[in-house]
């Protein structure tokens, strides 16, 4: 049993290899952007409604060798305005399921390589098939340096709607203090954090995300968004009773977009800010970067001594 629970917190890349004495397991999460004006050409304002789930589990199969799996929804509403043509989707209700899963070998002397298969359904829901089906996997090789300092390096790649996507990695999970902790699989996400006492911690938080989703409606089938967003935000979480946690978000988006390409706009390659031989056209129109809220339920368990 102590071996299963120490696999659970080891799984994730997006929840990093960590020192820290407790990992979250489930987390449920809802998200409102306050209404926000578009750049040009619509004269109404667009709310932004999501939630994101996540669950990790495993178990080993070999004495130092663990079988990983870690799954992931994501869902997106932006209501949108009248004004906008039936050619262009409207509103945007967008579903990501994201499953990791593989094997985590470890060397000794804190040592551990990952190496993850990622399948992912990406989709509007409507008309479903193989079109929303993406792959993509992770491979990262982590340290632990001493209790407090675990660092390592990898690369995510994934086959996106709009074409190969790489992005390499850096997982950092350092106990400045026992009250400060800096965390995260940079540029991915980050997160400092404060713990205020036993039942309280407070910080700032870093998300940033490209996704694509396949659009199945018959008004413009065969067309992908290409969502992004860089989600900067403060937090508390409180402890609930237990190993249930509550944390509030309170934050602002930037360079939030959702673009809308025909199916066949494709890139040779992109990495993180840069694509190779992207001539492709934007179909829709852009709205603001605004507030966002987020609000989250977590089951969190503590690592054995």
């Amino acid at each position: 049993m102590k071996r299963f629970y120490i696999l659970i917190l080891l799984v994730t890349i997006v929840f990093p290899l960590t020192a820290q004495k407790t990992q979250d397991i489930l987390v449920l999460s809802g998200r409102y952007g306050l209404p926000a004006s578009y750049k040009d050409t619509y004269s109404g304002e667009t709310p932004e409604w999501g939630a994101s789930n996540a669950l990790t589990i495993g178990f080993n199969v070999a004495p130092n060798t663990m079988w990983a799996f870690n799954a992931n929804h994501f869902y997106f509403n932006v209501p949108g305005v009248s004004e906008i043509p039936q050619t262009l989707a409207n509103p945007m209700v967008l579903n990501g399921i994201i499953v990791r899963t593989g094997l985590i070998q470890s060397f000794g002397r804190g040592r551990k390589l990952q190496l993850l298969l990622a399948p992912r359904l990406m989709s509007d829901f409507q008309n479903l098939d193989g079109s929303s089906f993406q792959m993509g996997g992770v491979l990262a090789y982590v340290k632990e340096f001493h209790r407090d300092l675990t660092m390592g390096f990898g690369v995510i790649y994934n086959q996106e709607l709009y074409g190969p996507y790489m992005l390499p990695i850096w997982v950092l999970d350092w106990n400045l203090t026992s009250k400060w902790n800096i965390n995260g699989t940079i540029p991915i996400s980050t997160r400092v954090k404060y713990q205020a006492n036993d039942n309280l911690g407070v910080g700032f938080n870093f998300f940033g995300l490209t996704t694509s989703f396949y659009l199945g409606n018959e008004a413009y089938a065969g067309d992908y968004i290409e969502r992004f967003s860089v989600d900067l935000s403060l937090f508390a979480r409180q402890r609930l009773f237990g190993n249930f946690y509550i944390e509030g978000m309170a934050g602002r988006t930037m360079g939030r977009n959702y673009k809308q390409y025909a199916g066949d706009q494709k890139v040779d390659f992109a990495i993180p800010l840069v694509t190779f031989g992207d001539n492709r056209t934007v179909k829709n129109v852009r709205f603001n970067d605004g507030i966002i809220l987020q609000a989250k339920l977590i089951f969190n368990m503590p690592i054995p001594e």
